[in-house]
């Protein structure tokens, strides 16, 4: 294990320290309470783990990702099921069912209290830093007689851990009745280890039985501690756990489940702790770049893919969204004041992903009842629970060994979530179901497209590809949630268009790969415009609709093409990944050319209108992208920073992220804008439409697996191969486009094409009449007025305004008069973000102090957006401006995202 080094956060890489060529996680099962007073959570998590049996240390070019996932078909081979009871205790007898439930802490560990006093003993250490000690919480005699054990290395980081041990799996007499039948060769299975063989039969189930499988992970979580001395020997660092068994010299000799009981930290960097648009405590994960590492241990390398299920215990009054399959119903946790919700996947996929949300959240419905809108809120009711009906909670462990229900996709019966009981208007089901048979929305539909036989390559899960229903379902059950500040727009915005979006990314890509969807207005420190998860997506208010109701298309321009963004993560980011974060390309650039392409979709725009709407966009990307460049690092600007090292990895396993922990990096865009251009260039070469058409088929090849960038390119290559008789090689396309900084060629020739564009050409025009409006006003003084011309000004889209803004910026002197007409004329602080974005910059450039306050008003209401105005205010040296950069710093610093805070208080203190 290389040693523990303070690393500095400005120019180094983020390690991922787990160990996977060694071993894999193949399961989690979390255990998890809020505590929103102390602000933590704590609990356990389960590993169950499967030995690997050799070694994978570069990238295997020209395999398929589950080919060079691992030598154990990391994430491949992976099938999972969970079921959909609730509070299940571990059998010990077989002949008496399930016991009724303990406290949680005596189901886990037996009614062992003390346990629970050592737990409360040791997470009390929770601001201890790593530059206070180099060890954070080592068991006894880690280092004592250790010569020759095998070290499980899990990623972590501000978790207090209190107790790693053993799960004698072996003691749930559920797990004797599975089939003998196990395939031992890969993973070292013999007699003479039962746990092993044990676990080998329970992940061999096949996914058809995905419920009594994860029905029996739950049942195993909740087995006592190994006696032969379950207490394992760990170790914390920074970045790092490390778990030891005195004589387990070898992953296959190793506990194949492990349970560790822990403790977040308030000021952890994986978990945001804030308020919500109602001052209402708040919890969610934050996707920063050490993603869930410090909401429980894990591997967080993408190769360890994996199935989880979580059950959240909460305050009764909050809702818990997670990424999950089924919408859960909260259950009463006995007599306290807590609800329990419980999640769970079936398809493999990255620690990294996993999503939790824990809040005062409203479900936005179609109608907002007149007593929300009128603000009279009762605070104490959002997020009914329903009583668990008597035995509908449980399932006996006969019923567990029949191996009750197959794969479905039916909602979860029982009562279901009502949030804010004075929304009576809520309908009984809490899911949005939309059909656009009778609403005239004409989607293209792609898919009599040839079909070459290709079919799933991954291993085996319950797969909606493969499914007949999921092929047809053009609108995923969806809500929609947030603070019932935000209800209306929330409403007005993303509850109207998301049907919308999720039919027009159906007609576009095909099958969701997800069976349900939630969206939630995230507090206003969240770090950027949206954030996809499996299942939930994360929109900032900045996106919520413009404007007054009657303001029309225009003021959901920003909102709809950022759903389209979001949903099309769950394509590309998601069900299909990069196997080297450092390739985030593989995930922002697809969304962002798909974006456009599905927006234009859900708008039932005509090939003209798209492709005019497509290439301003184009235009407006190719402005920020050279403006960039123009003012970062070198090093920052390339797509692949690993180059031919890309998909490596040390003998175990670990690795690290180039440039993760450079907070100048957080902010820039460029793996979103070159991989956008990067694919226009390649659209470009063999037709748009064919190229979607590409898209789908690799969409079906791929979908749940781990990719580099040679994946996409040589199957296009090999599709298309005109491209390479014409030179487009794939040594071609790296040294272009992902190997070195810069702007290629063909984008500097294609943005002189751009900018004659009809909706550009109609901005230009615009802008001639603002620049002589601004000269008819310079150095009159105070002379009598003369009477103005009347002037027509043309109506813009909100595109065609950020341009015209943009242009505008562009004049060394604009005078008062024209800024104020112009605000006037175009209602510029009721326009979307990113047009009251560029207004703004105008205002500070022009030292236009009687719109200081939408400056203000930006600053603390689009902090997803707002990080280098505050530089702007900063460099002018303008004693006014910089005082109002100081005083808007000051009302959000508290809750403002940590890189964030980190960029703008250099810039301002």
């Amino acid at each position: 294990m290389e040693p523990d080094v303070d690393l500095n956060p400005d120019t180094d890489d983020l390690p991922l320290r787990a160990n996977t060529n060694h071993i894999l996680v193949r399961h989690y099962v979390l255990d998890l309470t809020v505590h929103f007073e102390r602000k933590v959570i704590s609990g356990s998590v389960v590993l169950f783990l499967e030995p690997c049996c050799g070694v994978r240390t570069k990238a295997e070019d020209g395999t398929g990702p589950g080919d060079g996932a691992g030598s154990t078909e990391a994430g491949g081979s992976q099938d999972g099921f969970v079921s959909r009871s609730r509070d299940v205790d571990s059998i010990e007898d077989g002949t008496k069912g399930l016991k009724k439930s303990m406290t949680r802490m005596d189901k886990m560990f037996g009614a062992r209290e003390r346990e629970g006093d050592e737990f409360q003993a040791v997470s009390g250490v929770g601001s201890q830093t790593a530059a206070e000690t180099k060890t954070i919480h080592s068991s006894h005699l880690w280092e004592t007689n250790s010569d020759g054990d095998f070290t499980l290395v899990l990623d972590c980081c501000d978790l207090d851990v209190s107790k790693v041990e053993e799960v004698d799996i072996t003691s749930v007499s559920a797990m004797s009745s599975l089939p003998s039948e196990v395939r031992c060769e890969k993973s070292g299975v013999s007699s003479v280890n039962p746990q092993a063989a044990f676990f080998q039969k329970l992940i061999s189930l096949p996914s058809s039985r995905w419920k009594q499988r994860h029905q029996l992970f739950l049942l195993c979580s909740r087995a006592p501690g190994a006696q032969d001395g379950s207490a394992l020997h760990f170790q914390r660092d920074r970045w790092s756990l490390q778990v030891r068994k005195k004589g387990a010299t070898s992953p296959q000799e190793f506990p194949r489940a492990v349970r560790i009981c822990y403790e977040t930290r308030p000021t952890g960097g994986s978990v945001r702790w804030t308020k919500d648009q109602d001052n209402r405590v708040c919890v969610y994960t934050a996707g920063s770049p050490i993603n869930n590492r410090a909401l429980f241990p894990c591997q967080e390398p993408p190769v360890a893919m994996s199935t989880w299920q979580a059950t959240v215990r909460a305050p009764s009054e909050c809702v818990v969204l997670m990424s999950g399959e089924e919408q859960a119903v909260p259950i009463e946790d006995r007599n306290t004041r807590f609800s329990v919700w419980n999640y769970y996947v079936t398809m493999p996929m990255p620690a990294s992903t996993f999503t939790l949300a824990v809040g005062h959240w409203c479900q936005v419905t179609a109608e907002i009842p007149p007593a929300l809108e009128r603000g009279v809120r009762d605070r104490t009711d959002c997020g009914k629970t329903a009583k668990p009906e008597a035995g509908s909670a449980e399932w006996t462990e006969a019923e567990l060994v029949s191996g009750l229900g197959s794969s479905s996709g039916a909602v979860v019966k029982g009562s279901s979530l009502q949030t804010c009981r004075d929304q009576t208007t809520c309908s009984d089901s809490t899911f949005s179901y939309a059909s656009f048979e009778n609403e005239g929305l004409s989607v293209t539909d792609y898919s009599g497209m040839v079909d070459d036989g290709v079919s799933c390559s991954h291993g085996d899960y319950p797969c909606r590809f493969t499914e007949q229903l999921a092929r047809s379902q053009r609108v995923i059950p969806h809500r929609v949630f947030g603070p019932v500040s935000l209800l209306q727009k929330a409403q007005m915005g993303v509850l109207k268009l998301l049907p919308r979006c999720l039919a027009a990314a159906h007609a576009v890509l095909g099958v969701h790969p997800f069976p349900r969807l939630d969206v939630l207005i995230v507090p206003a420190g969240f770090s950027s415009l949206g954030m996809a998860s499996p299942h939930i997506i994360f929109l900032s208010q900045s996106v919520l609709h413009a404007g007054s109701p009657d303001s029309g298309e225009n003021g959901l321009s920003l909102c709809g093409s950022r759903m389209c963004h979001e949903i099309a993560h769950s394509w590309f980011g998601l069900v299909i990944g990069a196997r080297d974060w450092t390739e985030e390309w593989i995930s922002e650039g697809f969304a962002t050319y798909l974006e456009d392409i599905i927006w234009a979709q859900a708008q039932q725009l005509s090939l003209q209108e798209t492709a005019e709407q497509s290439d301003l966009k184009a235009l407006l990307r190719w402005r920020r992208l050279s403006d960039e460049l123009q003012n970062s690092e070198e090093e920052l600007q390339i797509l692949r920073p690993n180059m031919e090292n890309t998909g490596q990895v040390s003998e175990s396993g670990s690795s690290t992220v180039k440039h993760a922990l450079n907070p100048d990096k957080t902010f820039m865009q460029v793996h979103y804008l070159k991989g956008y251009f990067l694919l226009r260039f390649l659209a470009s070469q063999v037709g748009e439409q064919q190229f979607i058409d590409f898209f789908r088929l690799f969409v079906k090849k791929y979908h749940g697996q781990l990719i580099l960038s040679q994946d996409f390119l040589r199957m296009l290559l090999i599709i298309f191969p005109d491209m390479e008789r014409k030179g487009l090689t794939l040594s071609a396309i790296y040294a272009d486009w992902l190997d070195q900084p810069g702007i290629p060629k063909w984008l500097y020739e294609r943005s002189a094409v751009w900018s004659q564009a009809r909706l550009v050409e109609e901005v230009k025009a615009e802008v001639v009449k603002w620049i002589l409006l601004s000269q008819s006003h310079q150095g009159k003084g105070r002379k009598r007025k003369r009477i103005e011309p009347k002037v027509n000004y043309k109506e813009l889209t909100s595109e065609q305004l950020v341009m015209l803004l943009e242009l505008l910026l562009e004049e060394s002197e604009l005078s008062v008069a024209a800024m104020l007409a112009l605000q006037r004329t175009y209602n510029l602080q009721n326009h979307d973000a990113e047009v009251r974005h560029r207004w703004c910059e105008l205002v500070v450039k022009h030292a236009h102090n009687q719109a200081y306050g939408d400056v203000e008003h930006f600053l603390v209401h689009d902090q997803a957006m707002g990080v280098y105005l505050y530089g702007e205010l900063m460099v002018h040296e303008d004693p006014e401006q910089q005082a109002l950069a100081r005083r808007c710093l000051s009302l959000v610093q508290e809750d403002m995202d940590q890189s964030a805070r980190t960029v703008v208080e250099e810039m301002v203190l």
